[in-house]
């Protein structure tokens, strides 16, 4: 079903004046499909941006131009970075799409040594869900939360609204995760423009058919954030919860998402990434489509 009016949306809360922020990602272009509408926010602010991807994405079964796949990405994840403004981005080479059978303490020390390096102040991570429902989103969020509570470190979680995941659901197959209004914190007015500079950079994967463009569309000029660990203090003037703001008004997109409570079954697998670089929508080699 398409959408036939556009949604009203009214934007609230903030992102946090950290002078750093880590995002964590498990593939080259997650940065770019997902947060990169945030990322971009968040150095326009002058934030300084620092992405860890867990993974070279080597597994994913999207190919869209010739050559070795894991250094094709590793080029790509530099070039888009460069596009949103991303002050320096670390590649490890865990395996992709078996993320979740790495040693947890491995990625938790990844996360941690990164954070603690270039001195985050808060964290930057897909929703637990994965978003996609894909595993490696999934264990890499897992992983940053944990690293940020050892560090005691904020973590804003990338999410989508239940309708926007609805419809991909029903036009797609697929299975979005989203949340209802009640448990989104922030409502981020965005531009898009580096967004989708920075995409277009993962030449590998943004191929015109890609879930990525329709979920764009229908987010059009928004993006949604969840805080899923607080500071004990957060800075003056941070918006920390759903506080007087005034409801979203959304046409009618279907029938309502039914993955709304806790992580759905992960996605099979897909195989990935050591190199640190100054300068992520998973590498699907499962049936979950591309963000």
């Amino acid at each position: 079903m398409s959408m036939e009016t556009e949604p009203t949306r009214t934007s609230f809360g903030a992102l946090p004046p950290w002078r750093s922020v880590l995002a964590v990602v498990a593939h080259p272009d997650d940065e770019s499909f997902g947060l990169g509408a945030v990322l971009d926010a968040f150095t326009q602010a002058g934030t300084i941006a620092t992405v860890l991807c867990l993974t070279r994405g080597e597994a994913s079964t999207i190919h869209g131009v010739s050559g070795d796949l894991a250094q094709l990405r590793e080029h790509e994840l530099r070039d888009a970075a460069n596009s949103l403004g991303v002050a320096t981005t670390v590649l490890r080479d865990h395996p992709d799409g078996a993320l979740d059978t790495v040693d947890r303490a491995r990625l938790i020390e990844d996360v941690a040594s990164v954070a603690r390096r270039h001195r985050a102040q808060g964290l930057l991570v897909f929703d637990p869900s994965g978003i996609s429902a894909h595993r490696d989103h999934i264990a890499a969020t897992i992983a940053a939360l944990e690293a940020a509570d050892t560090l005691e470190l904020p973590v804003l979680g990338w999410t989508i609204p239940h309708e926007v995941a609805a419809q991909l659901n029903e036009e797609y197959g697929a299975a979005f995760v989203g949340h209802l209004d009640a448990d989104i914190d922030l409502d981020l007015a965005v531009q898009r423009d580096r967004q989708r500079i920075a995409s277009l950079a993962h030449v590998s994967q943004a191929i015109p058919t890609s879930v990525l463009w329709r979920r764009l569309e229908l987010l059009g000029e928004h993006e949604y954030l969840r805080w899923l660990r607080r500071a004990d203090r957060l800075p003056a003037g941070v918006h920390s919860g759903p506080v007087g703001r005034s409801p979203r008004q959304l046409p009618s997109l279907g029938r309502p998402a039914t993955r709304l409570g806790g992580v759905p079954k992960p996605c099979p697998p897909s195989a990935s990434g050591t190199t640190s670089s100054s300068s992520d929508q998973a590498s699907a080699a499962s049936s979950a489509p591309r963000l």
